[in-house]
């Protein structure tokens, strides 16, 4: 199949997990449009049945008719029959004007700030962090999770990691102030027991809290995405492959190239050049996604000579 069939397969697949995440168990689809998917895609280069298709069972099937029976039983049988043709678009909501996008984007901080979904979250917290930047802008940032320093000021990546995304940004000759930064949690993962450090956000706190995330950047619309990190990726594309393995490739998130890279408190661990450079490598490739120009000097930023 063809590159674009895989990544509107993936983007379908995304929005359909979110769906799933929102509470949704059903969505309607016409008669003919099962009966559409029932059918073998004329391109295929294989005569075998399910070569183009999501198969509907185990089984394949030598001659698929159009009428057949679609399982139902499950809504998680259900979702692949629901990935559109290859020529079938994203459907999309219709973009806001600017004062309807301020004021839905003040709507969604308010529910945000007030959100107490997460009881252990909310007890340990000292500030909600929504988010920060431009709302308008092409590029959006995706960490993991506040940590001290952001749950104390109430702004994503303020801290030594936040320093260094900082002059990453500007590096690429941006301004923090003109990018959008967010985290997959809201609130700090509460660390029982401890008076410094860390942790990993739970599969469940990301789930429970991913939404706001998601309405934040059907809202802005960036032209890209940055997933700083594993977690990041997780959180987005559902994926647990090792950060080493997706960096610097190029995914999808509902029809959105996203670039994963290393998380900058990675970075801070590991200072070795080579590092650095990997980091921005991928950079290099969002600025060219983005059209943004490049200098030389930018080129060979971490390279000897």
């Amino acid at each position: 199949m063809s590159d674009a069939y895989h990544q509107l397969l993936e983007a379908t697949i995304q929005h359909l997990q979110e769906l799933k995440v929102r509470g949704t168990r059903f969505i309607a689809v016409s008669p003919e449009r099962l009966t559409a998917l029932a059918r073998p895609r004329p391109r295929s280069a294989r005569p075998a049945a399910g070569a183009g298709s999501v198969p509907t069972s185990p089984r394949p099937v030598a001659k698929p008719a159009p009428s057949a029976p679609v399982p139902t039983a499950r809504p998680e049988a259900t979702l692949p029959l629901l990935v559109p043709e290859p020529s079938a678009p994203v459907i999309a909501a219709p973009a806001l004007s600017p004062e309807a996008k301020a004021a839905a984007f003040a709507e969604l901080r308010q529910r945000v700030s007030a959100c107490i979904k997460c009881e252990h979250l909310v007890a340990a917290r000292r500030n909600v962090v929504f988010g920060v930047g431009n709302i308008d802008t092409n590029l959006m940032f995706v960490g993991e999770a506040p940590g001290a320093d952001e749950d104390a000021q109430g702004e994503p990546f303020v801290g030594k990691a936040g320093q260094l995304l900082t002059k990453i940004i500007q590096a690429m000759g941006l301004q923090r102030e003109s990018v959008y930064i967010a985290n997959i949690l809201k609130c700090r993962p509460d660390t029982p027991g401890q008076s410094a450090g860390n942790r990993k956000p739970t599969p469940e706190e990301m789930q429970t809290c991913i939404p706001f995330l998601h309405e934040q950047i059907d809202l802005i619309r960036p032209q890209v995405i940055v997933a700083l990190g594993g977690t990041a990726v997780e959180g987005l594309l559902g994926k647990t492959v090792g950060i080493t393995r997706l960096r610097g490739h190029w995914q999808t998130y509902r029809g959105t190239p996203l670039m994963p890279t290393y998380h900058p408190a990675y970075l801070l661990r590991n200072q070795a050049p080579a590092e650095k450079r990997r980091v921005w490598e991928d950079m290099l490739q969002v600025m060219e996604k983005l059209g943004m120009p490049i200098s030389e000097r930018q080129r060979n930023f971490f390279t000897r000579g």
